[in-house]
């Protein structure tokens, strides 16, 4: 089953056919909460002060609703699409290269905003974003958003902090006199691609990369033969954010696209580490938390997503996860952002981040290569072809 549904979603972005699931009548009104809430979420998204007590948005919740939540964690947005597939989750914060792929899997369903007593709080720019929105219906409540940084060793870098995504692309020189050979990483997904195009689209105007996630033939391959080159460069590609961590703590590592997450992480622990938004621009995640199409506990979900919208929460998710609130509210007076959090965490860069959506065939050039040959191609780029 997990295969056939698979095989569809990805039939239909191949075939173009982006039309919105046929969409069922979202919840009227809430009764009482269900007692219980599963979530398939991003790591350090759902925290319940097990890591740092400081940081708990579950614990009022699970005591004023009686909704208990339980969480999956997942790496990439492909892992999440396949666990939506398979059923038995109740929410997902998806990024905007999944949503709409759950949209057309049928996987998730329409939300009634006006059970959302918070939503007109929602920042303008992300209330009716295209990859929550189809037809003007919309599948999900906005979470967080930011951007995909360079982070680098300052030590490695000495006074000299890159200026260009050349750095994790093409063998050079660093500062400190030594190849970035086997010291830079990459994202271990499909989407990476589209930070290679969004390389290209500085580097190589020629080839005329409009949206890096619209590619013809010509500037697919292009995009394609950098990541080969970057192959070489390539100490290991990552997806954990944790192990990315321990490589830029213990094995080397001094560059590569990243999130603000580990970039904060490890500034708090004294690492000799810090972060930019390079000359190229960046790609990025606006993140939704989407209500599977089969939920058992459509209560408690509602009750979620109005939670997820108060200022305290989103200021309180910035802050640990080095994300933007989508309440802009959040973005004064809570004590963990503190007021110059958003600045720091890029609020004011959103227009120059090209936020991550999935590729489809039909695209503004007419003809787009489809999202899941990215995925077999991308795993050919790893394995070295």
């Amino acid at each position: 089953m997990k295969q056939m549904l698979r095989s569809c979603t990805a039939l239909t972005l191949s075939l173009g056919l982006f039309a919105p699931a046929l969409a069922q009548e979202p919840l009227k009104e809430l009764g009482k909460g269900e007692g219980e809430l599963s979530i398939v979420t991003w790591p350090g998204y759902i925290e319940r002060g097990e890591t740092d007590k400081n940081y708990d948005w579950v614990t009022d919740f699970e005591k004023k609703t009686g909704c208990k939540i339980s969480v999956k964690t997942a790496a990439t947005s492909d892992e999440m699409v396949a666990l939506m597939n398979e059923g038995g989750f109740d929410l997902v914060t998806a990024s905007g290269d999944a949503s709409l792929r759950l949209v057309a899997g049928k996987r998730v369903q329409p939300i009634n905003t006006d059970l959302i007593p918070s939503w007109k709080t929602i920042d303008e720019r992300m209330q009716n974003a295209p990859w929550h929105t189809v037809d003007g219906v919309h599948y999900g409540t906005p979470y967080v958003w930011g951007p995909n940084v360079l982070m680098y060793n300052t030590e490695a870098f000495k006074n000299e902090p890159p200026t260009s995504w050349k750095v994790v692309f093409e063998e050079m020189t660093l500062p400190d006199g030594k190849s970035n050979k086997g010291r830079v990483q990459a994202y271990d997904g499909p989407i990476h691609v589209a930070d290679a195009a969004n390389y290209l689209m500085a580097h190589k105007p020629d080839l005329g990369i409009k949206d890096p996630y619209e590619l013809n033939e010509d500037q697919y391959k292009a995009a394609l033969d950098l990541l080969r080159v970057q192959r070489t460069l390539v100490g290991r590609y990552w997806h954990d954010a944790m192990i990315q961590i321990d490589d830029f703590k213990n094995e080397g590592v001094v560059a590569s696209g990243s999130w603000p997450f580990q970039v904060n992480l490890m500034r708090s622990e004294k690492q000799p580490i810090s972060s930019i938004i390079p000359e190229e621009g960046v790609t990025g995640w606006a993140d939704t938390t989407m209500l599977h199409a089969d939920s058992e506990h459509p209560n408690c979900a509602y009750m979620w997503m109005e939670h997820t919208l108060s200022p305290k929460v989103q200021g309180d998710v910035s802050a640990w996860f080095g994300a933007n609130p989508s309440v802009g509210a959040a973005c004064k007076g809570n004590e963990l952002l503190t007021d110059e959090g958003c600045a720091t965490n890029g609020y004011n860069d959103f227009e120059k981040v090209k936020f991550w959506k999935t590729p489809v065939t039909k695209c503004s050039q007419g003809e787009c290569v489809p999202y899941h040959r990215w995925v077999s191609d991308y795993i050919g780029v790893i394995g070295g072809r």
